[in-house]
């Protein structure tokens, strides 16, 4: 699966961009389809603190799933938003299953 990564208005670094990476290959393992994934990294300015918003958008055949998470950190936000995606991939695979009841 490829993953796009892009930080608006600062410069992720390289551990961060790693830990996405590899928290983004885990999905893999639910869902082997996955055309690509779109990671969209920002600040948001709320008052006195500064969340980070982790977008995510997967690409899967026929479908466009996404999560978007606010955190105090941006490993916290892509932490949730994978978990996120796979229940999404969890049930967009039970959907596309046949049935092969009796």
């Amino acid at each position: 699966m490829k993953v796009h990564t892009e930080a608006v208005q600062f410069k992720a670094d390289k551990k961060l961009l790693d830990f996405i990476d590899k928290k983004m290959g885990k999905l893999d393992n639910f869902f082997d389809r996955i055309i690509d994934a779109e990671v969209k990294l920002r600040l948001e300015n709320s008052g006195q603190v500064r969340d980070k918003v982790a977008e995510v958008r997967v690409h899967v055949p026929g479908q466009s799933l996404f999560a978007k998470e606010i955190n105090k950190s941006f490993e916290q936000s892509i932490d949730t938003a994978v978990d996120n995606l796979r229940r999404q991939l969890t049930r967009y695979k039970e959907k596309i299953r046949p049935y092969n009841g009796a």
